[in-house]
């Protein structure tokens, strides 16, 4: 039986983009195969919580997006590996569509379900997350961005 170690939380960037009553998500390649996650990934050194998230969804999807709102911050901890997962997810909106722009590796491509394809594909979501996050966005949960401070 493999020990699961226990790791300081790692911070983590989310975008949910609604357009057209569809949800922007990205299919990735990860070690459990491939699973669906929004544009997420993690905070890099001297960057903002907002900047971080516009990157990511940026280098993920092709899509430039303007951050409006907190939609909340989730702690996960990964039962397969014992990491931990501090998320800060976004409510995004585009603002441009880089279309010919290379994706992120591992990033197999950017797409656009519609709530219940999302429910529907559930046992491929990268972690619960990605369909709390939407459950959240959905009910109206939106925090104003100064609700961050950052020094």
């Amino acid at each position: 039986m493999r020990e699961i170690q226990l790791s300081r939380p790692a911070a983590t960037v989310a975008t949910i983009v609604v357009h057209d009553g569809a949800f922007l998500l990205v299919e990735e390649e990860t070690r459990l195969g491939v699973r669906l996650n929004q544009p997420a990934g993690h905070l890099e050194a001297g960057e903002t919580l907002v900047d971080a998230a516009v990157r990511e969804t940026l280098e993920e999807t092709g899509y430039r997006v303007m951050p409006t709102a907190l939609v909340g911050i989730y702690r996960w901890q990964a039962p397969e590996t014992g990491a931990t997962f501090l998320r800060f997810a976004f409510a995004g909106e585009i603002v441009a569509h880089e279309a010919d722009r290379a994706l992120d590796d591992g990033i197999l491509r950017a797409l656009w379900l519609s709530y219940d394809d999302l429910v529907a594909r559930r046992a491929m979501h990268r972690s619960p997350l990605v369909l709390r996050c939407v459950d959240d966005y959905r009910a109206g949960t939106r925090r104003p961005l100064d609700h961050i401070t950052e020094m």
